[in-house]
């Protein structure tokens, strides 16, 4: 499951963080802005997760929805939740200021893309057919 995903990986950024702090490429305090970051990201998460929620629309990437959700963050982004977990990631290593801990962001983009999206998106496609294809030809994958 993605969370599952972005837990690791802020396991490993942390980590290696402290571990091979090869080289800081954000300092004090300009590195405090990924505070901010942080929060933009899981706002976006809170305010995605909620219409979910408020419609009755299964978080879980398996579960079949009864809806698309196409209002709000997924008109501009047809993976909100995801993006935010990248935005989540990008802000701690911009408050880590460790050059390593950039990876992380990037390899949690390719995980979603090549594992996670491409399963949604079918599985989507077969439910809503047309009314999917037409938000995809619309709304761009990320942003």
């Amino acid at each position: 499951m993605p969370p599952t995903f972005l837990f690791i990986f802020l396991l490993l950024s942390v980590l290696l963080h402290f571990i091979f702090p090869i080289k800081r490429i954000v300092c004090a305090p300009y590195n405090y802005l990924g505070v901010l970051v942080i929060g933009l990201g899981v706002m976006l998460n809170i305010w995605s997760d909620s219409l979910f929620k408020r419609k009755n629309i299964p978080i879980k990437p398996h579960d079949n929805p009864a809806q698309l959700e196409t209002s709000g963050p997924f008109r501009i982004s047809r993976h909100p939740m995801y993006l935010g977990m990248i935005i989540v990631l990008l802000g701690v290593s911009i408050v880590s200021g460790s050059l390593i801990t950039f990876i992380f962001p990037v390899a949690f983009l390719i995980v979603m893309n090549r594992i996670f999206i491409p399963f949604e998106e079918k599985n989507l496609e077969h439910i809503f057919r047309k009314e999917y294809l037409n938000y995809k030809r619309k709304v761009r994958c990320w942003l």
